[in-house]
């Protein structure tokens, strides 16, 4: 790329055990299913003719993979950044959503329906998270300015970043479109400090 733009594609990483049992994620360990390998390789068949400058993603086991599985031949390029996990969840981490839903219902009701009311003692919240997110984007978008770079990460800290830059609230972060695994974004990043996006979780704009 030559130009003033930064053109950010921002991937989710491919489906988990964890995605398939209904368990909270956070910053806990959980690793791709078959379906989710399988993803990630039919990702990168569609991203083969694209090159990127850089590769950056979460150091986490599920996105690590999904990195490698996009880019095999370039797992030694990939720049893992601990600022690109997932949003913390402190006790809510490896539970069931059935089981916090059941025990803890104010902490399920106002993660996954009113996200500016969540707070649990040792998690991130929706404002910490979106602040998180829009910092590294940002500073890794300055630091690329006029090149194309990939981003691997998660779906609450995607849907932090890509609400905040769409001008929406943190009550809105779950509204459609749903950032599938493996969804594919596109986001430009003037030399101005302004983001505009073109793609949204696989829906050109």
């Amino acid at each position: 790329m030559t130009s003033k733009n930064t053109e950010i594609h921002l991937f989710r990483h491919g489906e988990t055990d964890w995605n398939v049992e209904g368990r909270f994620q956070g910053i806990k360990v959980s690793k791709l299913t078959e379906k989710g390998v399988l993803q990630a390789k039919q990702l990168g068949n569609k991203l083969k003719n694209i090159k990127f400058d850089n590769i950056y993603s979460s150091p986490s086991l599920r996105t690590k993979q999904t990195a490698y599985n996009i880019w095999p031949n370039k797992k030694d390029k990939i720049r893992f950044l601990d600022e690109l996990v997932e949003i913390r969840l402190g006790r809510l981490e490896g539970k069931l959503y059935s089981e916090i839903k059941e025990d803890d219902f104010t902490s399920y009701d106002h993660f996954f329906n009113k996200p500016h009311l969540f707070s649990v003692e040792g998690a991130e919240n929706f404002k910490e998270l979106t602040n998180r997110s829009f910092k590294i984007i940002t500073e890794l978008s300055e630091n690329n300015i006029g090149r194309r770079i990939a981003i691997v990460s998660h779906g609450a800290f995607i849907k932090s970043f890509m609400t905040y830059i769409d001008q929406k609230q943190i009550e809105e972060i779950w509204n459609p479109p749903f950032m599938d695994n493996c969804s594919h974004n596109i986001i430009l990043f003037n030399s101005e400090n302004s983001f505009s996006i073109t793609r949204y979780a696989d829906i050109d704009l």
